[in-house]
């Protein structure tokens, strides 16, 4: 696979790219090249910038303090009684880090909840945790982004 030249999805909007060069088993590089392809990335160097973004996040996100923004994604029994509730609730007490929130309801007496958040990661995944934790979550999920939003409202200044 050709990885001589970088296309413009490669470079963040601000970056220069620059050309490294890295070693690994021949086994690994199959396998990598067999993800390339298999996702659709344009290049190994697309696939490799988008795991080392991957694990700087996580990172970002395990330091802590950093403001940062992203989804929980939750799905849920709306059957269960006071759960739709308790989820609100959370989501006003946190209102700060709560932008919006979307429901979907799905087959089975099933929903699907998407929330996006924006504070300090620590604060984001401890709301996460409080919302995921809850009886009738069947799962949730927190996804995390190293951007922030523009203040919502016109009278906020930067």
């Amino acid at each position: 696979m050709d990885d001589t030249s970088a296309s413009p999805s490669d470079v963040r909007a601000s970056s220069q790219v620059t050309r490294i060069s890295i070693s690994m088993p021949e086994d690994l590089l199959q396998e990598l090249d067999v993800m390339v392809a298999r996702r659709g990335f344009e290049s190994r160097s697309q696939a490799i910038g988008a795991m080392i973004n991957d694990q700087l996040l996580e990172h970002k996100r395990q330091l802590g303090e950093q403001v940062m923004m992203g989804t929980i994604t939750l799905l849920y029994d709306r059957s269960v009684k006071g759960l739709q509730k308790q989820l609100a609730d959370l989501q006003c007490e946190h209102i700060d880090e709560v932008i919006s929130s979307l429901h979907v309801h799905l087959m089975d007496k099933q929903m699907l909840e998407v929330v996006l958040v924006q504070g300090p990661a620590t604060r984001l995944q401890a709301i996460s945790d409080a919302m995921s934790t809850l009886r009738g979550v069947i799962t949730g999920r927190l996804q995390l982004m190293a951007a922030t939003i523009p203040p919502v409202h016109p009278l906020i200044k930067p």
